[in-house]
C-alpha cells in the first residue's frame, strides 16, 4: 500500500468516526459534563496515538534513507540503503542508490584520469631530469677535472670541493628521478620493487623487513602500481610519522585474493586526520576494486592494509578503471635511452621470497620512495 493512501485512510477513518460520533446518539452537554469530557478525551488522545504509530511506520524508511545519506562517503563505496517501504518510498529509495552508483562510478573514473595524469608527469618530469640536468651537471664535472689539472695547487683544494658539491647534486637528482619513476617495477618486476623499496627505507633508526609469498595469482600492471604506490605512501607515513624502529612490509595470497600489510611498532593511527597520502592510498584501491584499511596493530603500530580481489584467477577491477586506462605503467625509457618493455606478461616475482632486514638492490633506476601526501 503507498504511503497516501495509508496516510489517507487513517484521516478517512478518524472523521468517520467523528461524525458517526456527532450523528449518533451521543450529545455532550452544555456545560460539558466531566464523564463526557473524559470520553472526549480519551477518544481524542487513542485517535492521536494512532496516527503517531501508523505514521511512524510509514515514515521509518525515510528516517533510515535519511540517515544512509548522511553517512554516504564516496571514498567509502558500496554502502546502500535498504529498500523497503511503500511504494513511493522504495522508489525514492531505489532511485538514490542508483544516484550513488553513478556518483561513484564517475569518481572512479576522475580518480582514474588525475592519477593517471599525475603518474605521466612524474614520467616526464623523472626523464627530463636524468637527461637533461643529469647531462648538464655531468659535462660540469668533466669541466671541472679539467680545470682541476692546470690550477695551481693553492686553488686545487676548492675545485676538489666543488666537484664534491656539483657530484653531490648529481646524485640527488639521480636518487629523485628514480623516486618518481619505479622502473625497477616495469623492468624487475613486483616482488623486486617491493623489496627495493623496503631497502631503500631501512636507515639508522628504522629496520624494515619484507615477507613476499612466491605463489602469488597474476595482477596486471595497473593493479602492481596501486600495490607499490600504497606500499611506498605507508613506509613514508611510517618514516615520516610513526616513531617506529621497526616495521615490516608483507604481500600474501589469501583465500579471495592478495593482502598487501605495512606494519609498524610506532605510536599508532590515534585519531589521525586523513591528509593527502592516506587519501590517494584510498583513492588508488578503488580503481582497481581494492579494500583499503587503516587502524591499529596488535599491541602498538598501525597496520596499513590493501585486498584485491581475485575472481576465477583474475583481478577484479572497477569498470571505471578499466575504461579509463586508470595508472598506466610508470616507467619511461631507461635512462640509457633503451625503450622500455612493452607487452611483458604480468609478473609475480621471483621464485623465492625472502624475510628481515632488507638491503638495496643494486640496480641503477630503482629505489623509488616518491610521497603523495603527509599522513
Amino acid at each position: 500500500m503507498s504511503l497516501f493512501r495509508r496516510i489517507f485512510l487513517l484521516n478517512a477513518a478518524g472523521l468517520t468516526v467523528a461524525t458517526a460520533l456527532l450523528l449518533g446518539p451521543v450529545t455532550v452537554s452544555t456545560p460539558i459534563l466531566p464523564g463526557e469530557a473524559l470520553v472526549v478525551v480519551l477518544g481524542l488522545a487513542l485517535m492521536l496515538v494512532v496516527n503517531g504509530f501508523v505514521l511512524r511506520i510509514g515514515l521509518a524508511p525515510l528516517q533510515r534513507l535519511g540517515r544512509a545519506m548522511a553517512a554516504a562517503d564516496l571514498t567509502h563505496p558500496g554502502a546502500r540503503a535498504p529498500v523497503t517501504g511503500p511504494a513511493e518510498v522504495a522508489e525514492l529509495i531505489t532511485t538514490y542508490n542508483t544516484m550513488l552508483d553513478r556518483l561513484e562510478t564517475e569518481r572512479a573514473t576522475s580518480s582514474a584520469r588525475a592519477l593517471s595524469a599525475q603518474e605521466g608527469e612524474r614520467r616526464r618530469v623523472s626523464q627530463e631530469l636524468h637527461d637533461e640536468v643529469g647531462q648538464t651537471l655531468t659535462a660540469v664535472l668533466l669541466q671541472l677535472k679539467r680545470v682541476a689539472d692546470r690550477v695551481p695547487g693553492e686553488l686545487r683544494d676548492e675545485v676538489s670541493q666543488t666537484q664534491e658539491a656539483v657530484r653531490g647534486s648529481l646524485d640527488e637528482i639521480r636518487r629523485i628521478a628514480r623516486r618518481l619513476r619505479p622502473g625497477v617495477l616495469e623492468e624487475l618486476g613486483l616482488h623486486s620493487a617491493l623489496r627495493s623499496l623496503t631497502g631503500e627505507f631501512t636507515t639508522h633508526g628504522l629496520s624494515v623487513a619484507h615477507h613476499l609469498d612466491a605463489d602469488l595469482p597474476p595482477l596486471n600492471e595497473e593493479a602492481e602500481l596501486v600495490v607499490y604506490r600504497v606500499a611506498q605512501e605507508g613506509l613514508t607515513n611510517t618514516a615520516r610519522h610513526a616513531g617506529a624502529d621497526r616495521a615490516e612490509l608483507r604481500l600474501r595470497r589469501v583465500p579471495d585474493g592478495v593482502e598487501l600489510l605495512v606494519r609498524d611498532n610506532g605510536r599508532g593511527p590515534g585519531r589521525v586526520r586523513e591528509g593527502a597520502g592516506i587519501t590517494g592510498m584510498r583513492e588508488r584501491a578503488l580503481l582497481v576494486g581494492a579494500a583499503f584499511s587503516l587502524g591499529p596493530a596488535p599491541g602498538r603500530g598501525t597496520d596499513v592494509r590493501l585486498r584485491l580481489t581475485t575472481v576465477g584467477g583474475s583481478l577484479r577491477q572497477l569498470p571505471a578503471a578499466t575504461s579509463t586506462g586508470a595508472a598506466p605503467p610508470t616507467g619511461a625509457a631507461p635512462p640509457t635511452g633503451a625503450a622500455p618493455p612493452t607487452g611483458a606478461a604480468p609478473r609475480t616475482g621471483p621464485p623465492t621470497a625472502t624475510a628481515g632486514a632488507a638491503t638495496p638492490t643494486p640496480a641503477p633506476t630503482d629505489t623509488p620512495t616518491v610521497s603523495e601526501g603527509d599522513r
